[in-house]
């Protein structure tokens, strides 16, 4: 009998688990800031009916930077998909003034955001940079990772092109 309470508590807390996981999946309905000030509704990011992609990163963060200036290598490629990254800063305050120069020096290509006080980052469940998602040309959210090592660029970039033949 004591198995079967277990067993049935423990259904249902993977299944709390997984609607929260969800939950936290979709894009909040909450104000970003594009980098010249202008704000949208994180809800609207989109990439009309394509897949696309949703990086947290900061300007403090080697992983982070790594990321970004390795999926520019190959962003070429991404583009003749139609795909896109969309770059949401998490700097605060103290470090939010590098994130334009930062962007310009690098030459980077993407839709950049600033969370300007971290309510995007909550409502996604980051907690450690980078933190990137991955979405299918519905808007739905289908995998996402932290870290970044070499290579995991063209996973991701795979991942998009399977999505595009869904």
């Amino acid at each position: 009998m004591k198995r079967v309470i277990s067993f049935i508590a423990c259904l249902i807390f993977v299944s709390l688990m997984q609607a929260n996981a969800q939950k936290s999946a979709d894009l909040p309905n909450l104000t970003i800031v594009t980098l010249d000030g202008q704000e949208i509704n994180a809800s609207n990011l989109h990439n009309e009916g394509k897949p696309f992609v949703i990086s947290f990163w900061a300007t403090w963060c080697r992983p982070c930077l790594q990321e970004l200036n390795a999926i520019d290598d190959i962003y070429h490629e991404w583009q003749e998909y139609g795909f896109k990254l969309i770059a949401v800063s998490t700097d605060d305050a103290r470090t939010r003034p590098n994130v334009l120069p930062m962007v310009m020096g690098r030459g980077w290509d993407y839709e950049f955001y600033l969370d300007e006080n971290g309510d995007f980052r909550r409502a996604m469940g980051v907690n450690i940079v980078p933190h990137t998602f991955i979405f299918n040309g519905k808007g739905e959210l289908v995998y996402q990772h932290t870290s970044f090592s070499p290579g995991m660029e063209w996973d991701m970039y795979e991942l998009l092109i399977e999505l595009l033949e869904e």
